[in-house]
């Protein structure tokens, strides 16, 4: 019998409710965070907190990817040929496009580990 996970579930954590749910959604977690985080006891103690974490990390890295988008052109231009502006612009976009999807699976499991239905409203 296999379990349902909404669109956007990572494929590297089990469902909510499978054995080891939490452990994989630990160690999916502590992938998505700087490697010095893997030394805080808390963090592994309670994933929830591991998980307001990395959405926080990965969402300044979607500020960061916007911000770089925008300002890529000015800071690159005489620089780069306009060709590699062009392809560093697609990078930003490829890059940003899953950086939110990233996000979105952060809520997904965050919504999980708190027994919940449905993401709550967040930043």
């Amino acid at each position: 019998m296999s379990t349902y996970v909404p669109p956007g579930w990572p494929a590297q954590v089990h469902p909510p409710g499978a054995e080891h749910f939490e452990d994989t959604a630990l160690a999916w977690l502590l992938e998505l965070v700087p490697p010095e985080y893997r030394r805080y006891g808390v963090l592994r103690r309670y994933p929830i907190a591991l998980a307001r974490m990395a959405r926080h990390h990965v969402n300044a890295a979607v500020e960061a990817a916007r911000e770089g988008f925008r300002s890529a052109r000015v800071e690159l231009g005489g620089l780069v040929p306009p060709h590699g502006i062009d392809a560093v612009l697609e990078t930003y976009r490829q890059e940003g496009a899953r950086l939110v999807a990233l996000l979105e699976s952060i809520d997904l499991v965050d919504t999980a580990l708190r027994g919940q239905d449905r993401p709550a409203n967040r930043p």
